[in-house]
C-alpha cells in the first residue's frame, strides 16, 4: 500500500476541544480510511502549562509556542485547528487564512457579523485555502440516516422541523463566571453563538434557510461568583428559542424551530433533530445515541418505530457494528470529512459546516437579536 499523505496540523488553543482534536489524531488508526493522515506538528497557547499534555503524548510536535505568529510562520504547519474565545476569531482566523494555512475554526466564526464578514473576505482573497467550521453532531449514524431519508424524498412534504442543543451546567447558580458568560468575550449572541451552529448544520445543508425569525431570548441568572469572593454580572443570553419560517423549493412554507439552552434541567450536552413529513417523520437525540426513530404516515393511527443502528458511521472503522457510537466517534468522523474534502475537493461524505453557512448563521443571529429587542418578526437578510 502506498504511503498516505500526511497533513501537518498546528493547534491554537489547547483547552477542551484542542485536547479532543489531539486525541482524535492519536486514534486515527481506528478508521479504515484511505485519505490523508493528520499529524500534530505544532501547538500554541498563551498558558505554557497547557503544553505539557501535548508534549508528553505527541513526539511529532516541532513547534511549541505562546505566540500564534510562530505557528503561522512555520513551514512545518500546513493546517490549523483554532479553538479560542469568540473575540479572538476575527484576528486569528484572518491571519491563519492570510498565511496560507488551511483552517478548521470554532463557532460562531466571528464574535459578530462584521467579524464574520472580515473572515469571509480573507477566504475570498485566498481561494486556495480550505476553511471549515467545527460541528460534530451530524456524524452520528442515526443523523446520517435522517439526512439520507430527507435527500431521498421519503418524508414527503415537510411539515415542521425542530433542532436544539441543551446544557444544564448553568443550573448551578453558584458556578463561577467564565468567558462564555462575558459579553465582551463571548459576544451579544450569548448561547446562540456557542450552540447555534450545531442546530443549523443539517437544516442549512438541506436547503432550509430561514426567511424570517421571531426570537425569545432569556437572561435567567444575572450575576455569578467572580472567583475572587465577589459577584460579576452575567450579560449574555442563557437560553434562546427561534421560530423561523422557511420557504421550500417546492413552493410551500414550513416552520423551523431552533433551541439553544444553557439552562435546561437534566440535560448534558444534548443535541436533537426532529423532522415531521406528510409521508414519514424522523427524529434523533444524543440521549439515545444508537437509535433512529421513524414514523410512517398514511394510516388512521400513528406509531413510532425505533431502529438501533449501532456503530455504522459514514467512514468505516474497526469497531463492530453492534457497539454504540459516541461523541469522540462523531468528532473523529468530522475530521475525516474535513480531510477527505481537503484531499478530493468535494466531500464524499456529509461535509463540514462551510464559511457560507456561517454567513447565514450570523444573518440569522443578528436578526434574532433585533427580533428579541423589538418583540417582532424580523427578516433574515442572507
Amino acid at each position: 500500500m502506498a504511503a498516505r499523505r500526511k497533513v501537518r496540523f498546528g493547534i491554537i488553543g489547547l483547552g477542551l476541544m484542542g485536547r479532543e482534536f489531539g486525541s482524535a489524531i492519536a486514534r486515527w488508526c481506528h478508521l479504515l480510511f484511505d485519505g490523508p493522515v493528520p499529524e500534530l506538528a505544532g501547538i500554541c497557547d498563551t498558558n505554557p502549562a497547557s503544553h505539557a499534555w501535548f508534549k508528553e503524548n505527541f513526539p511529532t510536535i516541532r513547534v511549541v509556542t505562546t505566540r500564534y505568529e510562530d505557528l503561522l510562520a512555520s513551514s512545518d504547519i500546513e493546517a490549523v485547528y483554532c479553538a479560542v474565545p469568540h473575540n479572538l476569531h476575527r484576528t486569528l482566523y484572518v491571519d491563519i487564512i492570510s498565511a496560507g494555512k488551511h483552517l478548521m475554526g470554532e463557532k460562531p466564526f466571528g464574535i459578530d457579523k462584521p467579524a464574520n464578514d472580515a473572515i469571509l473576505a480573507a477566504i475570498a482573497a485566498n481561494p486556495k485555502v480550505f476553511v471549515r467550521c467545527s460541528s460534530e453532531f451530524p456524524y452520528f449514524p442515526a443523523v446520517q440516516r435522517i439526512i439520507s431519508w430527507i435527500t431521498a424524498g421519503k418524508l414527503g412534504r415537510i411539515m415542521e422541523v425542530r433542532s436544539g442543543f441543551h446544557h444544564s451546567s448553568d443550573m448551578d447558580v453558584a458556578k463561577p463566571i467564565n468567558w462564555k458568560r462575558m459579553v465582551e468575550v463571548n459576544g451579544e449572541y450569548g448561547c446562540l453563538g456557542d450552540l447555534g451552529i450545531h442546530t443549523q448544520h443539517v437544516p442549512f445543508r438541506m436547503g432550509w434557510i430561514p426567511k424570517t425569525v421571531h426570537a425569545t431570548l432569556s437572561k435567567i441568572v444575572t450575576e455569578r461568583p467572580d472567583g475572587k469572593g465577589g459577584m460579576a454580572p452575567c450579560r449574555t443570553w442563557d437560553n434562546a428559542t427561534l421560530s423561523c419560517a422557511v420557504d421550500h423549493p417546492d413552493g410551500y412554507r414550513f416552520p423551523l424551530f431552533l433551541e439553544t439552552k444553557r439552562m435546561a434541567p437534566g440535560q448534558t450536552n444534548t443535541w436533537y433533530l426532529e423532522v415531521d413529513g406528510l409521508a414519514a417523520s424522523v427524529r434523533f437525540t444524543t440521549r439515545d445515541p444508537k437509535s433512529f426513530y421513524y414514523s410512517m404516515a398514511g394510516e388512521k393511527e400513528q406509531s413510532w418505530s425505533r431502529l438501533d443502528l449501532g456503530w455504522t458511521p459514514a467512514v468505516p472503522g474497526i469497531t463492530g457494528s453492534i457497539f454504540e457510537f459516541g461523541f469522540s466517534d462523531s468528532l473523529l468522523q468530522m475530521w475525516a470529512a474535513f480531510l477527505l474534502e481537503l484531499d478530493k475537493g468535494k466531500p464524499p461524505v456529509f461535509g463540514c459546516f462551510t464559511p457560507e453557512e456561517t454567513r447565514i448563521s450570523h444573518a440569522l443571529h443578528t436578526a434574532a437579536l433585533e427580533s428579541n429587542r423589538k418583540q417582532s418578526v424580523e427578516p433574515v437578510k442572507v
